[in-house]
């Protein structure tokens, strides 16, 4: 079973990530019984898949994260795809979630996750790290989920600190 990185824990992964054939019509992809991340388009086309529970909106790096702004006070979980680890537009949608949009429910990185970038994503907002399967071993997961606590109060603002260092600590009067 798939792991991934979810509030500083190590857990199985009981999410799937739909991946509709190439040219398929969004509106007729079958969605099956189960927890399923889904295309945006197939999201959009098939309303119903809100009311399930079970079924979560995948933003690629293309996707404008505006067109679930209406829906986000709803949703429990959002995927953003990291289709190779050189594509940083996942940090911005990541962060115009959390920031922009105010969304409080899981934010999960899928893809091309790695482990030298896992601080980053969390910087920016994701809650949920999940690496390709079989990219790590649990001992190898254990170590990067311990290099999350190697940077403890980071210079810059983010959507995890609002405010940079120096405003986050009172300096002294000499």
């Amino acid at each position: 079973m798939a792991k991934l990185i979810k509030n500083q824990q190590i857990l199985d992964d009981t999410w799937q990530v739909l991946t509709p054939e190439d040219g398929a019509d969004a509106a007729t992809v079958a969605v099956p019984a189960g927890q399923w991340i889904v295309p945006l388009a197939v999201w959009q086309a098939q309303p119903a898949l809100a009311a399930r529970g079970d079924v979560a909106p995948l933003l690629e790096g293309a996707d404008d994260p505006a067109d679930l702004a209406d829906q986000l006070g709803t949703l429990s979980l959002v995927a953003v795809n990291f289709p190779r680890f050189a594509d940083g537009r996942g940090y911005s949608i990541a962060t115009l979630l959390r920031s922009r949009y105010g969304y409080t429910g899981e934010l999960r990185a899928i893809g091309d996750v790695l482990r030298d970038q896992f601080n980053y994503f969390t910087r920016c907002g994701f809650d949920a790290l999940q690496p390709p399967v079989d990219k790590y071993t649990d001992a190898q997961l254990g170590a990067a989920l311990a290099s999350l606590k190697d940077f403890t109060d980071p210079y810059q603002a983010s959507a995890t600190f609002r405010d940079p260092l120096f405003r986050r600590h009172a300096r002294h009067a000499a």
